[in-house]
């Protein structure tokens, strides 16, 4: 399957961060005319729970409270379904809003993780919040599964800012190694790209081999028509990469989930999502 016929999946769940997926996910689609897939995932917490009061309870007033619960868990799969199926109706509407034409919703139940490696063989992109339904809170459902969606998605994973804003300006957290060069590759490669700014920026020391890296990388860039500008930045990689997208007006961040500087201990382990919720722009992570 060709890239361009390739859908973007779009992990909604009904947090203050859906609106800003679903439009993210339409101007991907304006820009490569890829379908857009929306899907809402039940997980397995959100399944009715069973309790056993067969040994406390006398036996007439037992069978009728258990007759009772399981109404009433009847009930609430039934209002869980309804709320999924909202979800994914009120995403379908923000995206025909936005002039998308190709789009289908999915509701599905069961682990995000595991739903993710079943869809994503002909996805061009995963798309999820930064943060899930309790945004507002500690954590969210997709907000704590954030690490294990990225750690397990083969596809590049864009990661959607709390509001939407046009792109225009991209960074490129470059630091020579496997993923962060496919990063670079795909940039040049995909029509997602074309006619924005990109800057390419590694963390650490100007030596001759990072130098070079550079200059290849921004030629490749080049090469495919981009406007493209280097540097290379002092300090640690969450601080100066933040520093620098809010100073040049960074739209969007792009980095390769595995590294071998000091950018892999910003991707690799926890500081992962701080850094992902720190940063006020998307984030694209490329495997």
């Amino acid at each position: 399957m060709t890239e361009q016929a390739q859908k973007i999946v779009a992990l909604v769940d009904g947090s203050v961060y859906s609106a800003s997926l679903c439009e993210h996910a339409a101007w991907i689609s304006q820009r490569t005319n890829a379908p857009v897939e929306v899907i809402h995932v039940l997980g397995r917490r959100e399944a009715p729970e069973k309790a056993d009061f067969s040994g406390s309870i006398a036996l007439g007033a037992r069978s009728a409270l258990l007759e009772e619960l399981a109404m009433l868990d009847a009930q609430r799969a039934k209002l869980v379904s309804q709320k999924g199926r909202a979800i994914l109706e009120d995403a379908r509407t923000i995206l025909d809003t936005a002039g998308v034409t190709a789009i289908t919703t999915r509701l599905r139940q069961g682990d995000i993780v595991e739903a993710i490696a079943e869809i994503e063989a002909d996805a061009r992109v995963i798309m999820i919040g930064k943060r899930g339904e309790a945004a507002d809170f500690a954590k969210g459902h997709l907000g704590s599964n954030l690490e294990r969606i990225i750690r397990a998605s083969q596809k590049p994973v864009f990661v959607a800012s709390r509001a939407f804003k046009p792109i225009a300006r991209v960074l490129v957290a470059y630091d020579g190694g496997v993923s962060a060069m496919k990063a670079v590759d795909h940039i040049a490669r995909s029509p997602l790209f074309q006619g924005l700014a990109v800057h390419v920026a590694t963390v650490g020391s100007a030596t001759p081999e990072v130098q070079k890296g550079l200059a290849n990388a921004k030629a490749l860039l080049q090469g495919a028509g981009l406007e493209v500008e280097t540097s290379v930045l002092p300090g640690q990689p969450e601080t100066a990469l933040s520093t620098l997208i809010e100073g040049a007006q960074i739209d969007l961040l792009v980095m390769g989930a595995y590294g071998h500087s000091r950018i892999r201990s910003l991707i690799i382990g926890s500081t992962t999502t701080a850094m992902i919720r720190s940063c006020k722009v998307p984030v694209v992570l490329m495997r």
